[in-house]
């Protein structure tokens, strides 16, 4: 692509997400810290700022959903019977795979320590029924 007159001085990462509509702007800082996103060929910083004329080439990955794999990490278990498990799940924690976090997340954890972890929930969140955020401190319970 090619940028044009009235873009002429806009960050790159900003021009680029006026531009690619499906991309959100902390996606496209990574790809092109990634190399994805080049101009003239060369690779340059997301606040580069672009000029008239520049020609951008955008290279996106296919997407990667990598089915997810136990982790040795810590997860205190306060509960658990033949059912159910009931885990402290701490601050920062993701607790599924998802784009950005495809590792140390519950379900990680869960995989390791539970041989027959439940489907429910699907392959990628096995014995997940809810979702909490990242930053959200809980006691979480999970089908076995």
């Amino acid at each position: 692509m090619v940028v044009p007159l009235d873009s002429d001085g806009v960050r790159l990462d900003r021009f680029l997400a006026s531009v690619l509509g499906d991309q959100s702007r902390s996606q496209i800082q990574r790809l092109i810290k990634d190399g994805h996103i080049l101009i003239a060929g060369s690779t340059v910083k997301p606040n580069h700022p672009v000029k008239t004329g520049d020609s951008i080439a955008v290279d996106i990955p296919d997407p990667v959903d990598p089915m997810p794999q136990p982790e040795s990490l810590p997860l205190p278990i306060l509960y658990q019977d033949p059912d159910v498990i009931v885990v402290d799940k701490p601050a920062g924690m993701v607790v599924h795979p998802a784009a950005g976090h495809t590792g140390g997340t519950l379900v990680n954890a869960l995989l390791h320590h539970i041989d027959d972890l439940s489907g429910i929930g699907g392959e990628r969140r096995p014995g997940i029924v809810h979702r909490l955020d990242r930053g959200t401190v809980c006691r979480a319970t999970c089908a076995l």
